[in-house]
């Protein structure tokens, strides 16, 4: 893999914002490890008894809030870092790569009111699952995509949709459906980073061609 370090469109809206942040995939299907943290973390535990979390990496974390922030039934988004090695990751740390983790975003849902099914669709048609090498402009390892299974409800449901949207793209999908970590919520100013700063995310969405590729792959549909 190319050891050179690729600055991404969302670092340079921090530069230019004045703010403190700086900027080859798995394909496969694997369970990961998680080890020993000290900073507190977004996880199952805590979570009341009527509700379940869904993980999801799609590339920038700030673009995969708004898909489910705005479905019935979902309680909360939390932008973060899940999947890596390191303990207590920043923005700096996992962007250049040494971390493991990918950005993510765990979604804490009621599953009276929308299913694990949903969630995964709304998934898919946010993503493009045919690129391994990061998503739209955003390059590098934790721009992979992946869905963080768990349960194995959850994982059994992410399998097969994996398989449907293989047979429905007729490609090799490169996201992976992995056991669920330790996550890690990311720093104050990327939560609802696309309510805060309305402008520079829909700059940063455009430029990075996000909705263009979106809508090649999976036609006109409400991302």
């Amino acid at each position: 893999m190319n050891t050179v370090k690729l600055i991404c469109l969302c670092t340079l809206i921090f530069i230019l914002a004045g703010c403190d942040a700086a900027p080859s995939a798995q394909t496969g299907d694997v369970a990961a490890t998680s080890g020993a943290v000290t900073r507190p973390s977004t996880n199952t535990a805590g979570v009341s008894d009527s509700h379940a979390v869904a993980t999801f990496a799609g590339g920038c974390f700030w673009c995969m809030e708004p898909p489910y922030d705005k479905l019935p039934g979902v309680i909360s988004t939390t932008s973060g870092y899940t999947g890596g090695h390191a303990d207590n990751p920043d923005y700096k740390q996992v962007t250049a790569g040494g971390t493991g983790h990918y950005e993510s975003v765990q979604v804490v849902y009621d599953p009276t009111l929308v299913t694990y099914e949903t969630l995964i669709d709304i998934y898919w048609i946010n993503v493009d699952p045919l690129d391994a090498g990061g998503q739209f402009c955003d390059r590098g390892p934790s721009y992979r995509t992946a869905i963080f299974y768990h349960d194995e409800a959850q994982r059994h449901i992410a399998l097969s949709s994996k398989a449907a949207v293989a047979d429905r793209l007729a490609g090799v999908i490169a996201t992976s459906v992995v056991a669920a970590t330790r996550f890690y919520p990311a720093e104050d100013y990327h939560q609802d980073y696309y309510q805060k700063n309305p402008l520079r995310y829909s700059y940063y969405r455009r430029g990075c061609g996000r909705d263009a590729r979106l809508k090649r792959i999976w036609g006109s549909v409400d991302h």
